[in-house]
């Protein structure tokens, strides 16, 4: 799309996602409905009965730094500064979120030197947060849940919550959150900063959660607008100047992330499409989306250099967040793994229900391999039976020919949700290497470090991640030799504060 088509098109609204783009018609809610203070009641209730809701009761208040008891040496090459985000302010005054994805961020930031591991948490100061929490109330509608008396957002950034991933880049470390911008942050004090706009007409733009940095450095990112149909695509050199290129797609999808090789981006847009009209008729962000699984799951591919020239392919319907990575064979062929379910119920219904302290089971998830094929056109898929999520892998690969994929997986039947153990996959032969936490300790996403010394290969560094221990109601923060996950951890730090279950994080070396 050219520029000129690309201003007209956000002429008609607001630049933003369907949370900002549309007029807000009179809320359905009201204080006491299911929609409302029941959540709230439902929620307290399930407390004393189902231990794994400490998850998701959330915070109220910032965390100052605190020492973590360790066990163990962390090792020598692992210092810097381990960041992770998520969704931590669950209620705010007799209103509690509907919906997993709408609380409001919260940074850990996990200090790693001479002096051992060290924790602290601060909300985003968002325009949103300091405008509800001085209000002590809801003010806005967010993805999931609508708000008794909600006022009319004018642009997707003021409802932005700023609570999914952190990437750290040309100098500026963000806050990620798929719906609007990038809130800049200091990565030492965690102070909030100003959002950052990447070029005037962007400003606004959806900047999605899980960008990708090629081995020259560049950032490549995306994001969607769902009332306009956009799909905008962004390069940020390593030194900040940026590219960007939009596109119509037919039938916009619900898309959370992508996977890039050296050449091309690929997204797989599943068949929850959004619905302009439900979204014109009041519905949250989520409930805007219909399940069609007759669309199949599309397979967009961009190469590059023609960011004007899609290739489509399709690939049995199911649902997906997460990639893992992609490479590309001398034959035209683009490897890619991800993370699949057979439908979007998980984020339909599954975390609505853990606000409410339900939980009646998962869909299956399985770990998707998939070849497309850009010279033919055609497309497979093979499917592998791991119950996972959180993919990642050891980023000096991103976009390059890699074998190993690390995830966290669920290997026992459980009356809880989420994940026991931290698991790393050998794509081509199939063996895994995993450890089990355990029945009550619920494992968040592990990231992988590489080691400094020079020469290293695929694999070798260090593998760290969080996890919340129901029994002690203790926070873990594990350091593991990624080549042996099975012997445990080398290092193991807690502490008393058990945190919200967050999303994602990344690694800044000292």
């Amino acid at each position: 799309m050219d520029r000129r088509l690309f201003c007209q098109s956000l002429a008609l609204g607001s630049a933003g996602s369907a949370l900002g783009a549309l007029p807000v018609l009179p809320s359905t809610a009201h204080a006491g409905t299911p929609e409302a203070g029941s959540t709230l009641n439902a929620f307290t209730q399930q407390r004393s009965r189902a231990p794994w809701t400490l998850g998701f009761e959330g915070l109220q208040n910032d965390l100052p730094p605190v020492a973590m008891r360790l066990r163990g040496q962390l090792p020598k090459d692992l210092r810097g500064t381990l960041l992770r985000n998520g969704p931590a302010q669950h209620t705010l005054g007799e209103v509690r979120y509907q919906h997993w994805f709408d609380g409001d961020g919260m940074i850990q930031q996990y200090r790693f030197s001479d002096q051992g591991l060290h924790h602290q948490g601060r909300f985003l100061r968002t325009e949103k947060f300091l405008a509800e929490n001085a209000a002590g109330r809801r003010l806005l509608h967010s993805f999931g849940t609508e708000v008794a008396g909600a006022r009319p957002m004018p642009t997707a950034d003021a409802g932005n919550v700023a609570n999914t991933s952190v990437v750290h880049h040309a100098g500026e470390t963000l806050a990620l959150w798929e719906g609007g911008s990038a809130t800049r942050f200091d990565a030492s004090t965690l102070e909030t900063g100003a959002l950052k706009t990447w070029t005037p007409e962007h400003a606004g733009m959806p900047f999605s959660a899980h960008p990708k940095i090629g081995a020259d450095g560049s950032l490549w990112n995306f994001g969607v607008s769902s009332t306009h149909g956009l799909l905008s695509i962004y390069q940020v050199s390593a030194r900040g100047q940026v590219r960007t290129a939009t596109l119509k797609v037919p039938d916009i999808a619900m898309v959370h992330d992508f996977a890039m090789t050296e050449q091309h981006l690929v997204f797989l847009l599943p068949p929850l499409i959004f619905d302009r009209e439900r979204a014109h008729a009041g519905s949250t962000f989520m409930d805007s989306h219909v399940w069609k699984p007759e669309l199949g799951m599309r397979a967009l591919v961009l190469h590059k250099d023609r960011l004007d020239q899609p290739q489509w392919m399709e690939l049995p319907a199911g649902f997906l967040f997460h990639t893992g990575n992609a490479w590309e064979d001398r034959h035209g062929v683009i490897h890619l793994d991800y993370v699949r379910t057979a439908d979007a119920s998980g984020v339909a219904q599954g975390f609505r229900a853990l606000m409410r302290g339900e939980f009646s089971g998962e869909p299956a998830h399985a770990v998707a391999l998939v070849e497309l094929d850009t010279r033919s056109g055609r497309a497979r898929q093979t499917l592998l039976p791991h119950h996972a999520e959180f993919p990642r892998i050891d980023q000096r690969f991103v976009g390059r020919r890699h074998t190993q994929l690390f995830m966290a997986e669920r290997v026992a039947v459980s009356d809880r949700p989420g994940f026991d153990s931290v698991a790393r996959l050998h794509l081509e032969s199939g063996k895994v290497d995993r450890y089990r936490y355990g029945a009550d300790v619920m494992v968040e996403e592990h990231v992988f470090i590489p080691a400094r010394r020079a020469g290293s290969k695929e694999g070798e560094g260090w593998l760290v991640g969080s996890a919340l221990d129901l029994r002690s109601q203790r926070t873990l923060l594990s350091v593991f030799d990624a080549r042996r996950l099975a012997q445990g951890p080398v290092a193991q730090g807690s502490m008393d504060r058990p945190l919200p279950l967050g999303f994602h994080g990344t690694f800044i070396a000292a």
